[in-house]
């Protein structure tokens, strides 16, 4: 196959490059009008989609590589860091002009704290976390920051949660970002999505992934029962996730300077 095996995972990455430039294009008003921040996020969920599939089709074919490593880094922080950050900050200008104009250090601050600590994340992964820990991730995976605050930017925006100023619901988002954002330089451990010895566990964590996707490709709908079904999933999965992570973090690093020592 040579170098075109390359070609697949690169397609995927560069699809998720892609949707995460269209995702802030779109919030920003520069190709539509139209529903702005639904696209931006749509284009967020999609990313989440998409974002394992360039790694399993790298595996499918033996196309691994340094350059896709990278390439797929830096798709993510577009995809799941600045592009969320943008959706947040302009659901804001767009739909609560007067509280955005009175809070804009806040709405700045946040938008620096997230953006900054999806880089670092992205960086501390490729550099020191992608062979430590084989069934945990070290902090919130930037896919789950991205996909939690594109759900809930656009849960809120059809609860009219925007509408209202005076309501502290209104910081919601803003407050999410912030502690989505430090949550990803934690150092906390979030069990990895993969097959275990228990057979119907993974039966129904296959069905979940499944109605997920399907969930996901719907988003567009703006059905409540949808929404409410991922930002229930993912919450219910960063909760409990970190829970068990605290309660197994000793074993989880110990394993960890095992498999280095071993190399």
């Amino acid at each position: 196959m040579g170098k075109t095996r390359f070609i697949l995972p690169n397609a995927f990455t560069s699809m998720n490059f892609l949707l995460g430039v269209f995702s802030i294009c779109w919030v920003t008003g520069a190709f539509t009008a139209k529903d702005p921040i639904l696209m931006g996020a749509y284009f967020i969920i999609l990313c989440v989609l998409l974002d394992k599939l360039d790694g399993f089709a790298a595996r499918l074919v033996n196309a691994s590589s340094e350059f896709g490593a990278q390439f797929d880094s830096l798709a993510d922080l577009i995809a799941f860091g600045l592009a969320p950050a943008f959706c947040i900050l302009f659901a804001y200008k767009g739909m609560a002009p007067s509280f955005f104009e009175a809070n804009i250090p806040l709405m700045a601050v946040a938008f620096s704290v997230y953006v900054l600590c999806a880089a670092m994340r992205l960086a501390k992964y490729n550099a020191c976390d992608s062979d430590s820990y084989h069934h945990h991730f070290s902090g919130m995976p930037s896919t789950f920051a991205g996909a939690i605050n594109a759900i809930l930017v656009v849960f809120l925006k059809n609860k009219d949660a925007f509408s209202d100023v005076t309501s502290p619901v209104i910081y919601i988002p803003v407050i999410v970002m912030l502690i989505t954002g430090i949550l990803m330089v934690s150092p906390l451990f979030l069990p990895k999505l993969q097959p275990r010895k228990n057979k119907a566990f993974n039966l129904f964590q296959a069905v979940l992934i499944v109605i997920t996707y399907i969930a996901g490709f719907m988003f567009i709908s703006q059905k409540m029962i949808i929404l409410e079904y991922l930002l229930l999933l993912v919450a219910c999965y960063i909760v409990i996730g970190f829970g068990v992570g605290l309660v197994q973090r000793s074993k989880i690093i110990e394993e960890a300077k095992a498999c280095s020592s071993d190399k």
